[in-house]
C-alpha cells in the first residue's frame, strides 16, 4: 500500500470540486482531487450539459416541424434520430471532460481515479485501478455530490423504470413515458421527449408543479406542456408498477382514489440525496444532519476545522453555479485568504419552453419579510423582438420595495430568459433600484427590453403598455 501526502484533497470532480481544486492549485497549494466515476462529475455527464444539448436539439426539431411553415419555410422533416442525437451530445460531453481534464493539470492537480473513504480526520483510503493508495492531507474539502432519490416499488432498472441519466440516452424515442415529479428535472426531460413524438405524462405529489417558482411563471410553463399534449396530474402519488400486455401498467392514488396508467418507461425524478453516506463520514467525528447533508459555515467549513464541504452535499440549493462559488470560497480560506460565501441572491433557471429564470424574493416571499413590496410586469407579447421571433410567450416581472425602489427579485418566463437573468442577477447584487434599470439604456429590439420596461410599470409610468401596476411612492431613501 502507497502513500501520498498533499496541502489539500478534493473528493468529487463535479463543479464545485473541480472548481475548488483548480483554485487551489492556482493559489500555490500541492493539491489532488478524487472522481471514483468521470471527471466533472454528474453535471457534465449526466446532468446540466447533456440535457441542455438534448433539450437544445428537441426544440430545434420542434421549431423546424411546427413553425417553419408559418415563416414561409419549406421544410422536409421527415424525423429525429436518437441515435445520431446521442452521438453528438457525448461528443460535447467528451470535449468538456477533457477540457477540466486539462485545466486540472495545467494548474499542477493530481487527478486520482478511484473511490475514496476516511480512515481517519487527516487519511483516506482510495480504492483505484492499481491497487489501495493511502492519501494524507492537510485540509479536505467533501464535493462528492448527489444521487436520484429512489422511492418505494419504483427501484431503476435501467429499462423500464429509469433516472434522469438513462433519460439521455435513448436511442429511440418511447411511445409512451411517465414522469414521477414535477420538478424542474422531471419537466425539462419530459418537455424535450414530448417535442420527439413521446405522449408524457407527469404525476406530482403535490397540488403545484415547481412549487418553489413563482406560480405566474408557472402558468405559462403549464400552457407549454398543454400545447404539447403533456398530461399533468397533481396531487398523484405512484404506487406500483406491473407488465401489460402492451408495456407497463402503473397504479397512482389520487384524492378521488386509485388510478392506472399505461407507459411503456417510468422516469422517476422526485428529488436528490447527498452523497455524504458513501465516504465513511464518521471516521472524521462528522456526521451528517437528518436529511443526509453535512452541516457548514459561512466559510464551507464543518464542525472539523480542517474538513470543508461544497455542492450538493452540502445542502442549500442543489446547483452547479451555487457549488463552483462554495469550491472558491473554499479555496481561498484554505489558503489563509479571508473568503466567505455571502451572496444576496442564488439565481436560478428550468430549461423547460418557455424557460423560467428567477432570482431574489417572489412578491409574497418579500411581504413576509417585512417590505412594503409590489410588482411590475411586462409581456413579451408587447416586445417587437418576442413578436419578429415568434417567442411571445412569457414575460418579465420585477418586485421592489414601494418606499425606496430597491429591487428585490426578478421573475422571467419566456424565451432566453436564462440569458436574461444575467442583468438581473448583477443588479440585486449591487443592491438597485429600479431606477437603475429603467434608466439604463437597453439596446433595441432585444428581449433585455423586457426588464427595463418591467421596471418602468413598477414605477409607473410605462411606455409600450398601459399601467396596470399601482405606482411606486417617490423615492424616500
Amino acid at each position: 500500500m502507497s502513500t501520498k501526502s498533499f496541502d489539500a484533497v478534493v473528493i468529487g470532480s463535479g463543479p464545485g470540486g473541480y472548481v475548488c481544486a483548480i483554485k487551489l492549485g492556482q493559489l500555490g497549494l500541492k493539491t489532488a482531487i478524487i472522481e471514483r466515476e468521470s471527471i466533472g462529475g454528474v453535471c457534465l455527464n449526466v446532468g446540466c450539459i447533456p440535457s441542455k444539448a438534448m433539450i437544445h436539439a428537441g426544440s430545434f426539431y420542434e421549431k423546424l416541424f411546427h413553425h417553419a411553415p408559418e415563416l414561409g419555410i419549406d421544410v422536409k422533416v421527415g424525423g429525429i434520430d436518437l441515435g445520431k442525437l446521442k452521438a453528438w451530445k457525448d461528443g460535447i460531453v467528451k470535449k468538456l471532460t477533457g477540457g477540466v481534464a486539462m485545466l486540472l493539470k495545467a494548474n499542477k492537480v493530481e487527478i486520482i481515479k478511484g473511490d475514496a473513504k476516511f480512515t481517519s480526520p487527516t487519511a483516506l483510503s482510495v480504492k483505484t485501478p492499481e491497487g489501495v493508495l493511502t492519501v494524507t492531507a492537510k485540509n479536505f474539502v467533501i464535493a462528492s455530490g448527489s444521487r436520484p432519490f429512489d422511492i418505494p416499488g419504483f427501484t431503476p432498472d435501467g429499462k423500464q423504470v429509469i433516472t434522469s441519466t438513462e433519460a439521455l440516452d435513448f436511442t429511440s424515442p418511447p411511445k409512451r413515458l411517465v414522469v414521477i415529479g414535477g420538478g424542474y428535472i422531471g419537466l425539462e426531460l419530459g418537455t424535450y421527449l414530448a417535442k420527439v413524438g413521446t405522449q408524457v405524462t407527469v404525476l406530482e405529489g403535490t397540488t403545484k408543479l415547481l412549487a418553489a417558482m413563482d406560480q405566474d411563471c408557472v402558468k405559462v410553463v403549464e400552457r407549454g406542456l398543454k400545447k404539447r399534449n403533456v398530461n399533468v396530474v397533481l396531487e398523484a402519488k405512484a404506487k406500483s408498477w406491473k407488465k401489460a400486455s402492451k408495456g407497463l401498467e402503473l397504479t397512482y392514488d389520487t384524492p378521488q382514489g386509485l388510478q392506472t396508467v399505461e407507459t411503456d418507461v417510468i422516469l422517476v425524478t422526485v428529488g436528490r440525496k447527498p452523497n455524504s453516506d458513501t465516504i465513511d463520514l464518521e471516521k472524521t467525528g462528522l456526521k451528517a444532519n437528518a436529511k443526509g447533508f453535512i452541516d457548514i459555515d459561512k466559510q464551507c467549513r464543518t464542525k472539523v476545522p480542517h474538513i470543508f464541504a461544497i455542492g450538493d452535499v452540502a445542502g442549500g440549493l442543489l446547483l452547479a453555479h451555487k457549488a463552483s462559488k462554495e469550491g472558491i470560497v473554499a479555496a481561498e480560506v484554505i489558503a489563509g485568504q479571508k473568503s466567505a460565501f455571502d451572496t444576496t441572491i442564488i439565481p436560478a433557471v428550468v430549461f423547460t419552453d418557455p424557460e423560467i429564470a428567477t432570482a431574489g424574493f417572489t412578491l409574497a416571499e418579500a411581504q413576509a419579510a417585512g417590505f412594503d413590496a409590489h410588482e411590475g410586469q411586462f409581456p413579451f407579447a408587447a416586445l417587437g423582438k418576442a413578436l419578429a421571433t415568434g417567442e411571445s410567450d412569457g414575460f418579465v416581472k420585477v418586485i421592489a420595495d414601494r418606499k425606496t425602489h430597491k429591487l428585490l427579485g426578478v421573475h422571467i418566463v419566456g424565451a432566453e430568459a436564462s440569458a436574461m437573468l444575467g442583468e438581473a442577477g448583477l443588479a440585486l447584487e449591487m443592491g438597485a433600484v429600479l431606477e437603475d434599470i429603467a434608466l439604463t439604456i437597453h439596446t433595441h429590439p432585444t428581449l433585455p427590453e423586457a426588464l427595463m420596461e418591467a421596471a418602468e410599470v413598477a414605477l409607473g409610468h410605462p411606455i409600450h403598455i398601459v399601467g396596470k401596476s399601482r405606482p411606486a411612492a417617490e423615492k424616500t431613501v
